[in-house]
């Protein structure tokens, strides 16, 4: 199982260094989803984010988040209030309309790097 980590983890590290690899859609037929959803967002700083949340049958939530230009899949983690998704050293963390994006990296007690985005409504 091991050796099959390690190919895998070489062979996506080669195709991520070969910008004209392609790759098939990222699919897990063990994970069904039920529904998905995206949300368009505006933050206190004008940028508009489109936000896409899948619920899976299991329970589980996803959340793909665009961060510097490129998506992130995030997973949601256990909140005190709202829901909270992590991915790296970002979270991703919403409570009704709103929502805030932090970077762990800036320090526990940094202000998020994205804030105040409110969904809009269509």
């Amino acid at each position: 199982m091991k050796t099959w980590l390690v190919a895998t983890i070489i062979a996506a590290g080669l195709a991520a260094l070969d910008s004209s690899a392609w790759a098939a859609p990222l699919q897990f037929p063990e994970i069904q989803t039920r529904n998905h959803q995206t949300h368009k967002y505006t933050c206190a700083t004008g940028k508009i984010l489109h936000v896409t949340y899948w619920n899976t049958a299991n329970g589980q939530s996803f959340a793909l988040v665009p961060v510097k230009g490129k998506p992130m899949l995030f997973v949601n983690t256990i909140s005190a209030s709202g829901a909270k998704y992590q991915a790296g050293s970002y979270t991703w963390w919403t409570k009704g309309p709103r929502a805030d994006l932090y970077d762990a990296m800036s320090g526990a007690n940094a202000p998020p790097i994205l804030s105040d985005c409110v969904t809009i409504i269509r």
